[in-house]
């Protein structure tokens, strides 16, 4: 086993996702994340329906946690929420069958894809990664983990987002178009899966801009609530 004495520089620290009601903490591996998998979504974004979903990636260290201030970050204008299901794997593997998926799954929280839209638009028309409007600091927001051992495998219940207590997106899990297990099949045919991985699901219709100052606050029947707010840039 690897020792602080090495490596050259100190090692970086554990990325983590609180556990509800309990002291330890889940270890985050890597981000993944569903886009277009709520209908409504697909078509206030103006995209084809009828394409499949497919898979971005943030960094684990751009997780935040609850009761966060998040600074306003560098080079957008048009900085958007996106509240989604967070799913988290406490094992994993490649090409797992759909009927399979649910025994690596180890809870499930709220979560947040922050998203620099503008910069995301632009790297769509000239065919670049969307990376640069996905994956910067401080974008993956996620509340405490519920593990399935307590709550079960949800598919149904209002998943909605409110900034300065007005409701701005509302959906219900019954309306993701590819299930979790679905999700974690398809993934699983394009990376080895493994302990730690958290998998954003997709948002649905209602997202939009923040600015400094907005708090917000989002939440999954039965699973639980997030709250952060929006600061002046860094």
């Amino acid at each position: 086993m690897s020792t602080s004495a090495s490596f050259v520089i100190p090692t970086p620290p554990q990325a983590a996702i609180a556990v509800a009601g309990q002291s330890q903490s889940f270890p985050v591996r890597r981000i993944w994340c569903v886009g277009r998998n709520y209908l409504e979504h697909i078509r206030e974004m103006g995209n084809d329906e009828r394409a499949p979903p497919f898979f971005f990636a943030k960094h684990a260290d751009m997780v935040v946690a609850d009761g966060a201030t998040i600074p306003y970050p560098p080079l957008t204008k048009d900085f958007h929420h996106e509240v989604e299901l967070v799913v988290a794997l406490k094992s994993g593997g490649r090409n797992i069958p759909a009927d399979k998926a649910l025994e690596h799954v180890y809870g499930y929280a709220v979560g947040i894809d922050l998203t620099r839209r503008d910069l995301q638009g632009a790297a769509k028309k000239k065919e670049r990664p969307w990376e640069i409007g996905k994956s910067f600091d401080y974008s993956a927001p996620c509340g405490a983990l519920q593990p399935a051992a307590r709550i079960g495998h949800p598919a149904n219940g209002k998943i909605w987002l409110s900034v300065n207590g007005a409701e701005k997106q509302k959906g219900d899990l019954t309306e993701l178009i590819w299930s979790v297990p679905e999700i974690i099949a398809k993934l699983s045919e394009q990376v080895t899966l493994d302990a730690g991985d958290i998998i954003l699901t997709g948002t649905p219709a209602g997202v939009g801009a923040l600015v400094p100052g907005d708090k917000v606050e989002c939440g999954i029947d039965g699973i639980g609530t997030l709250k952060v707010t929006i600061g002046n840039p860094d």
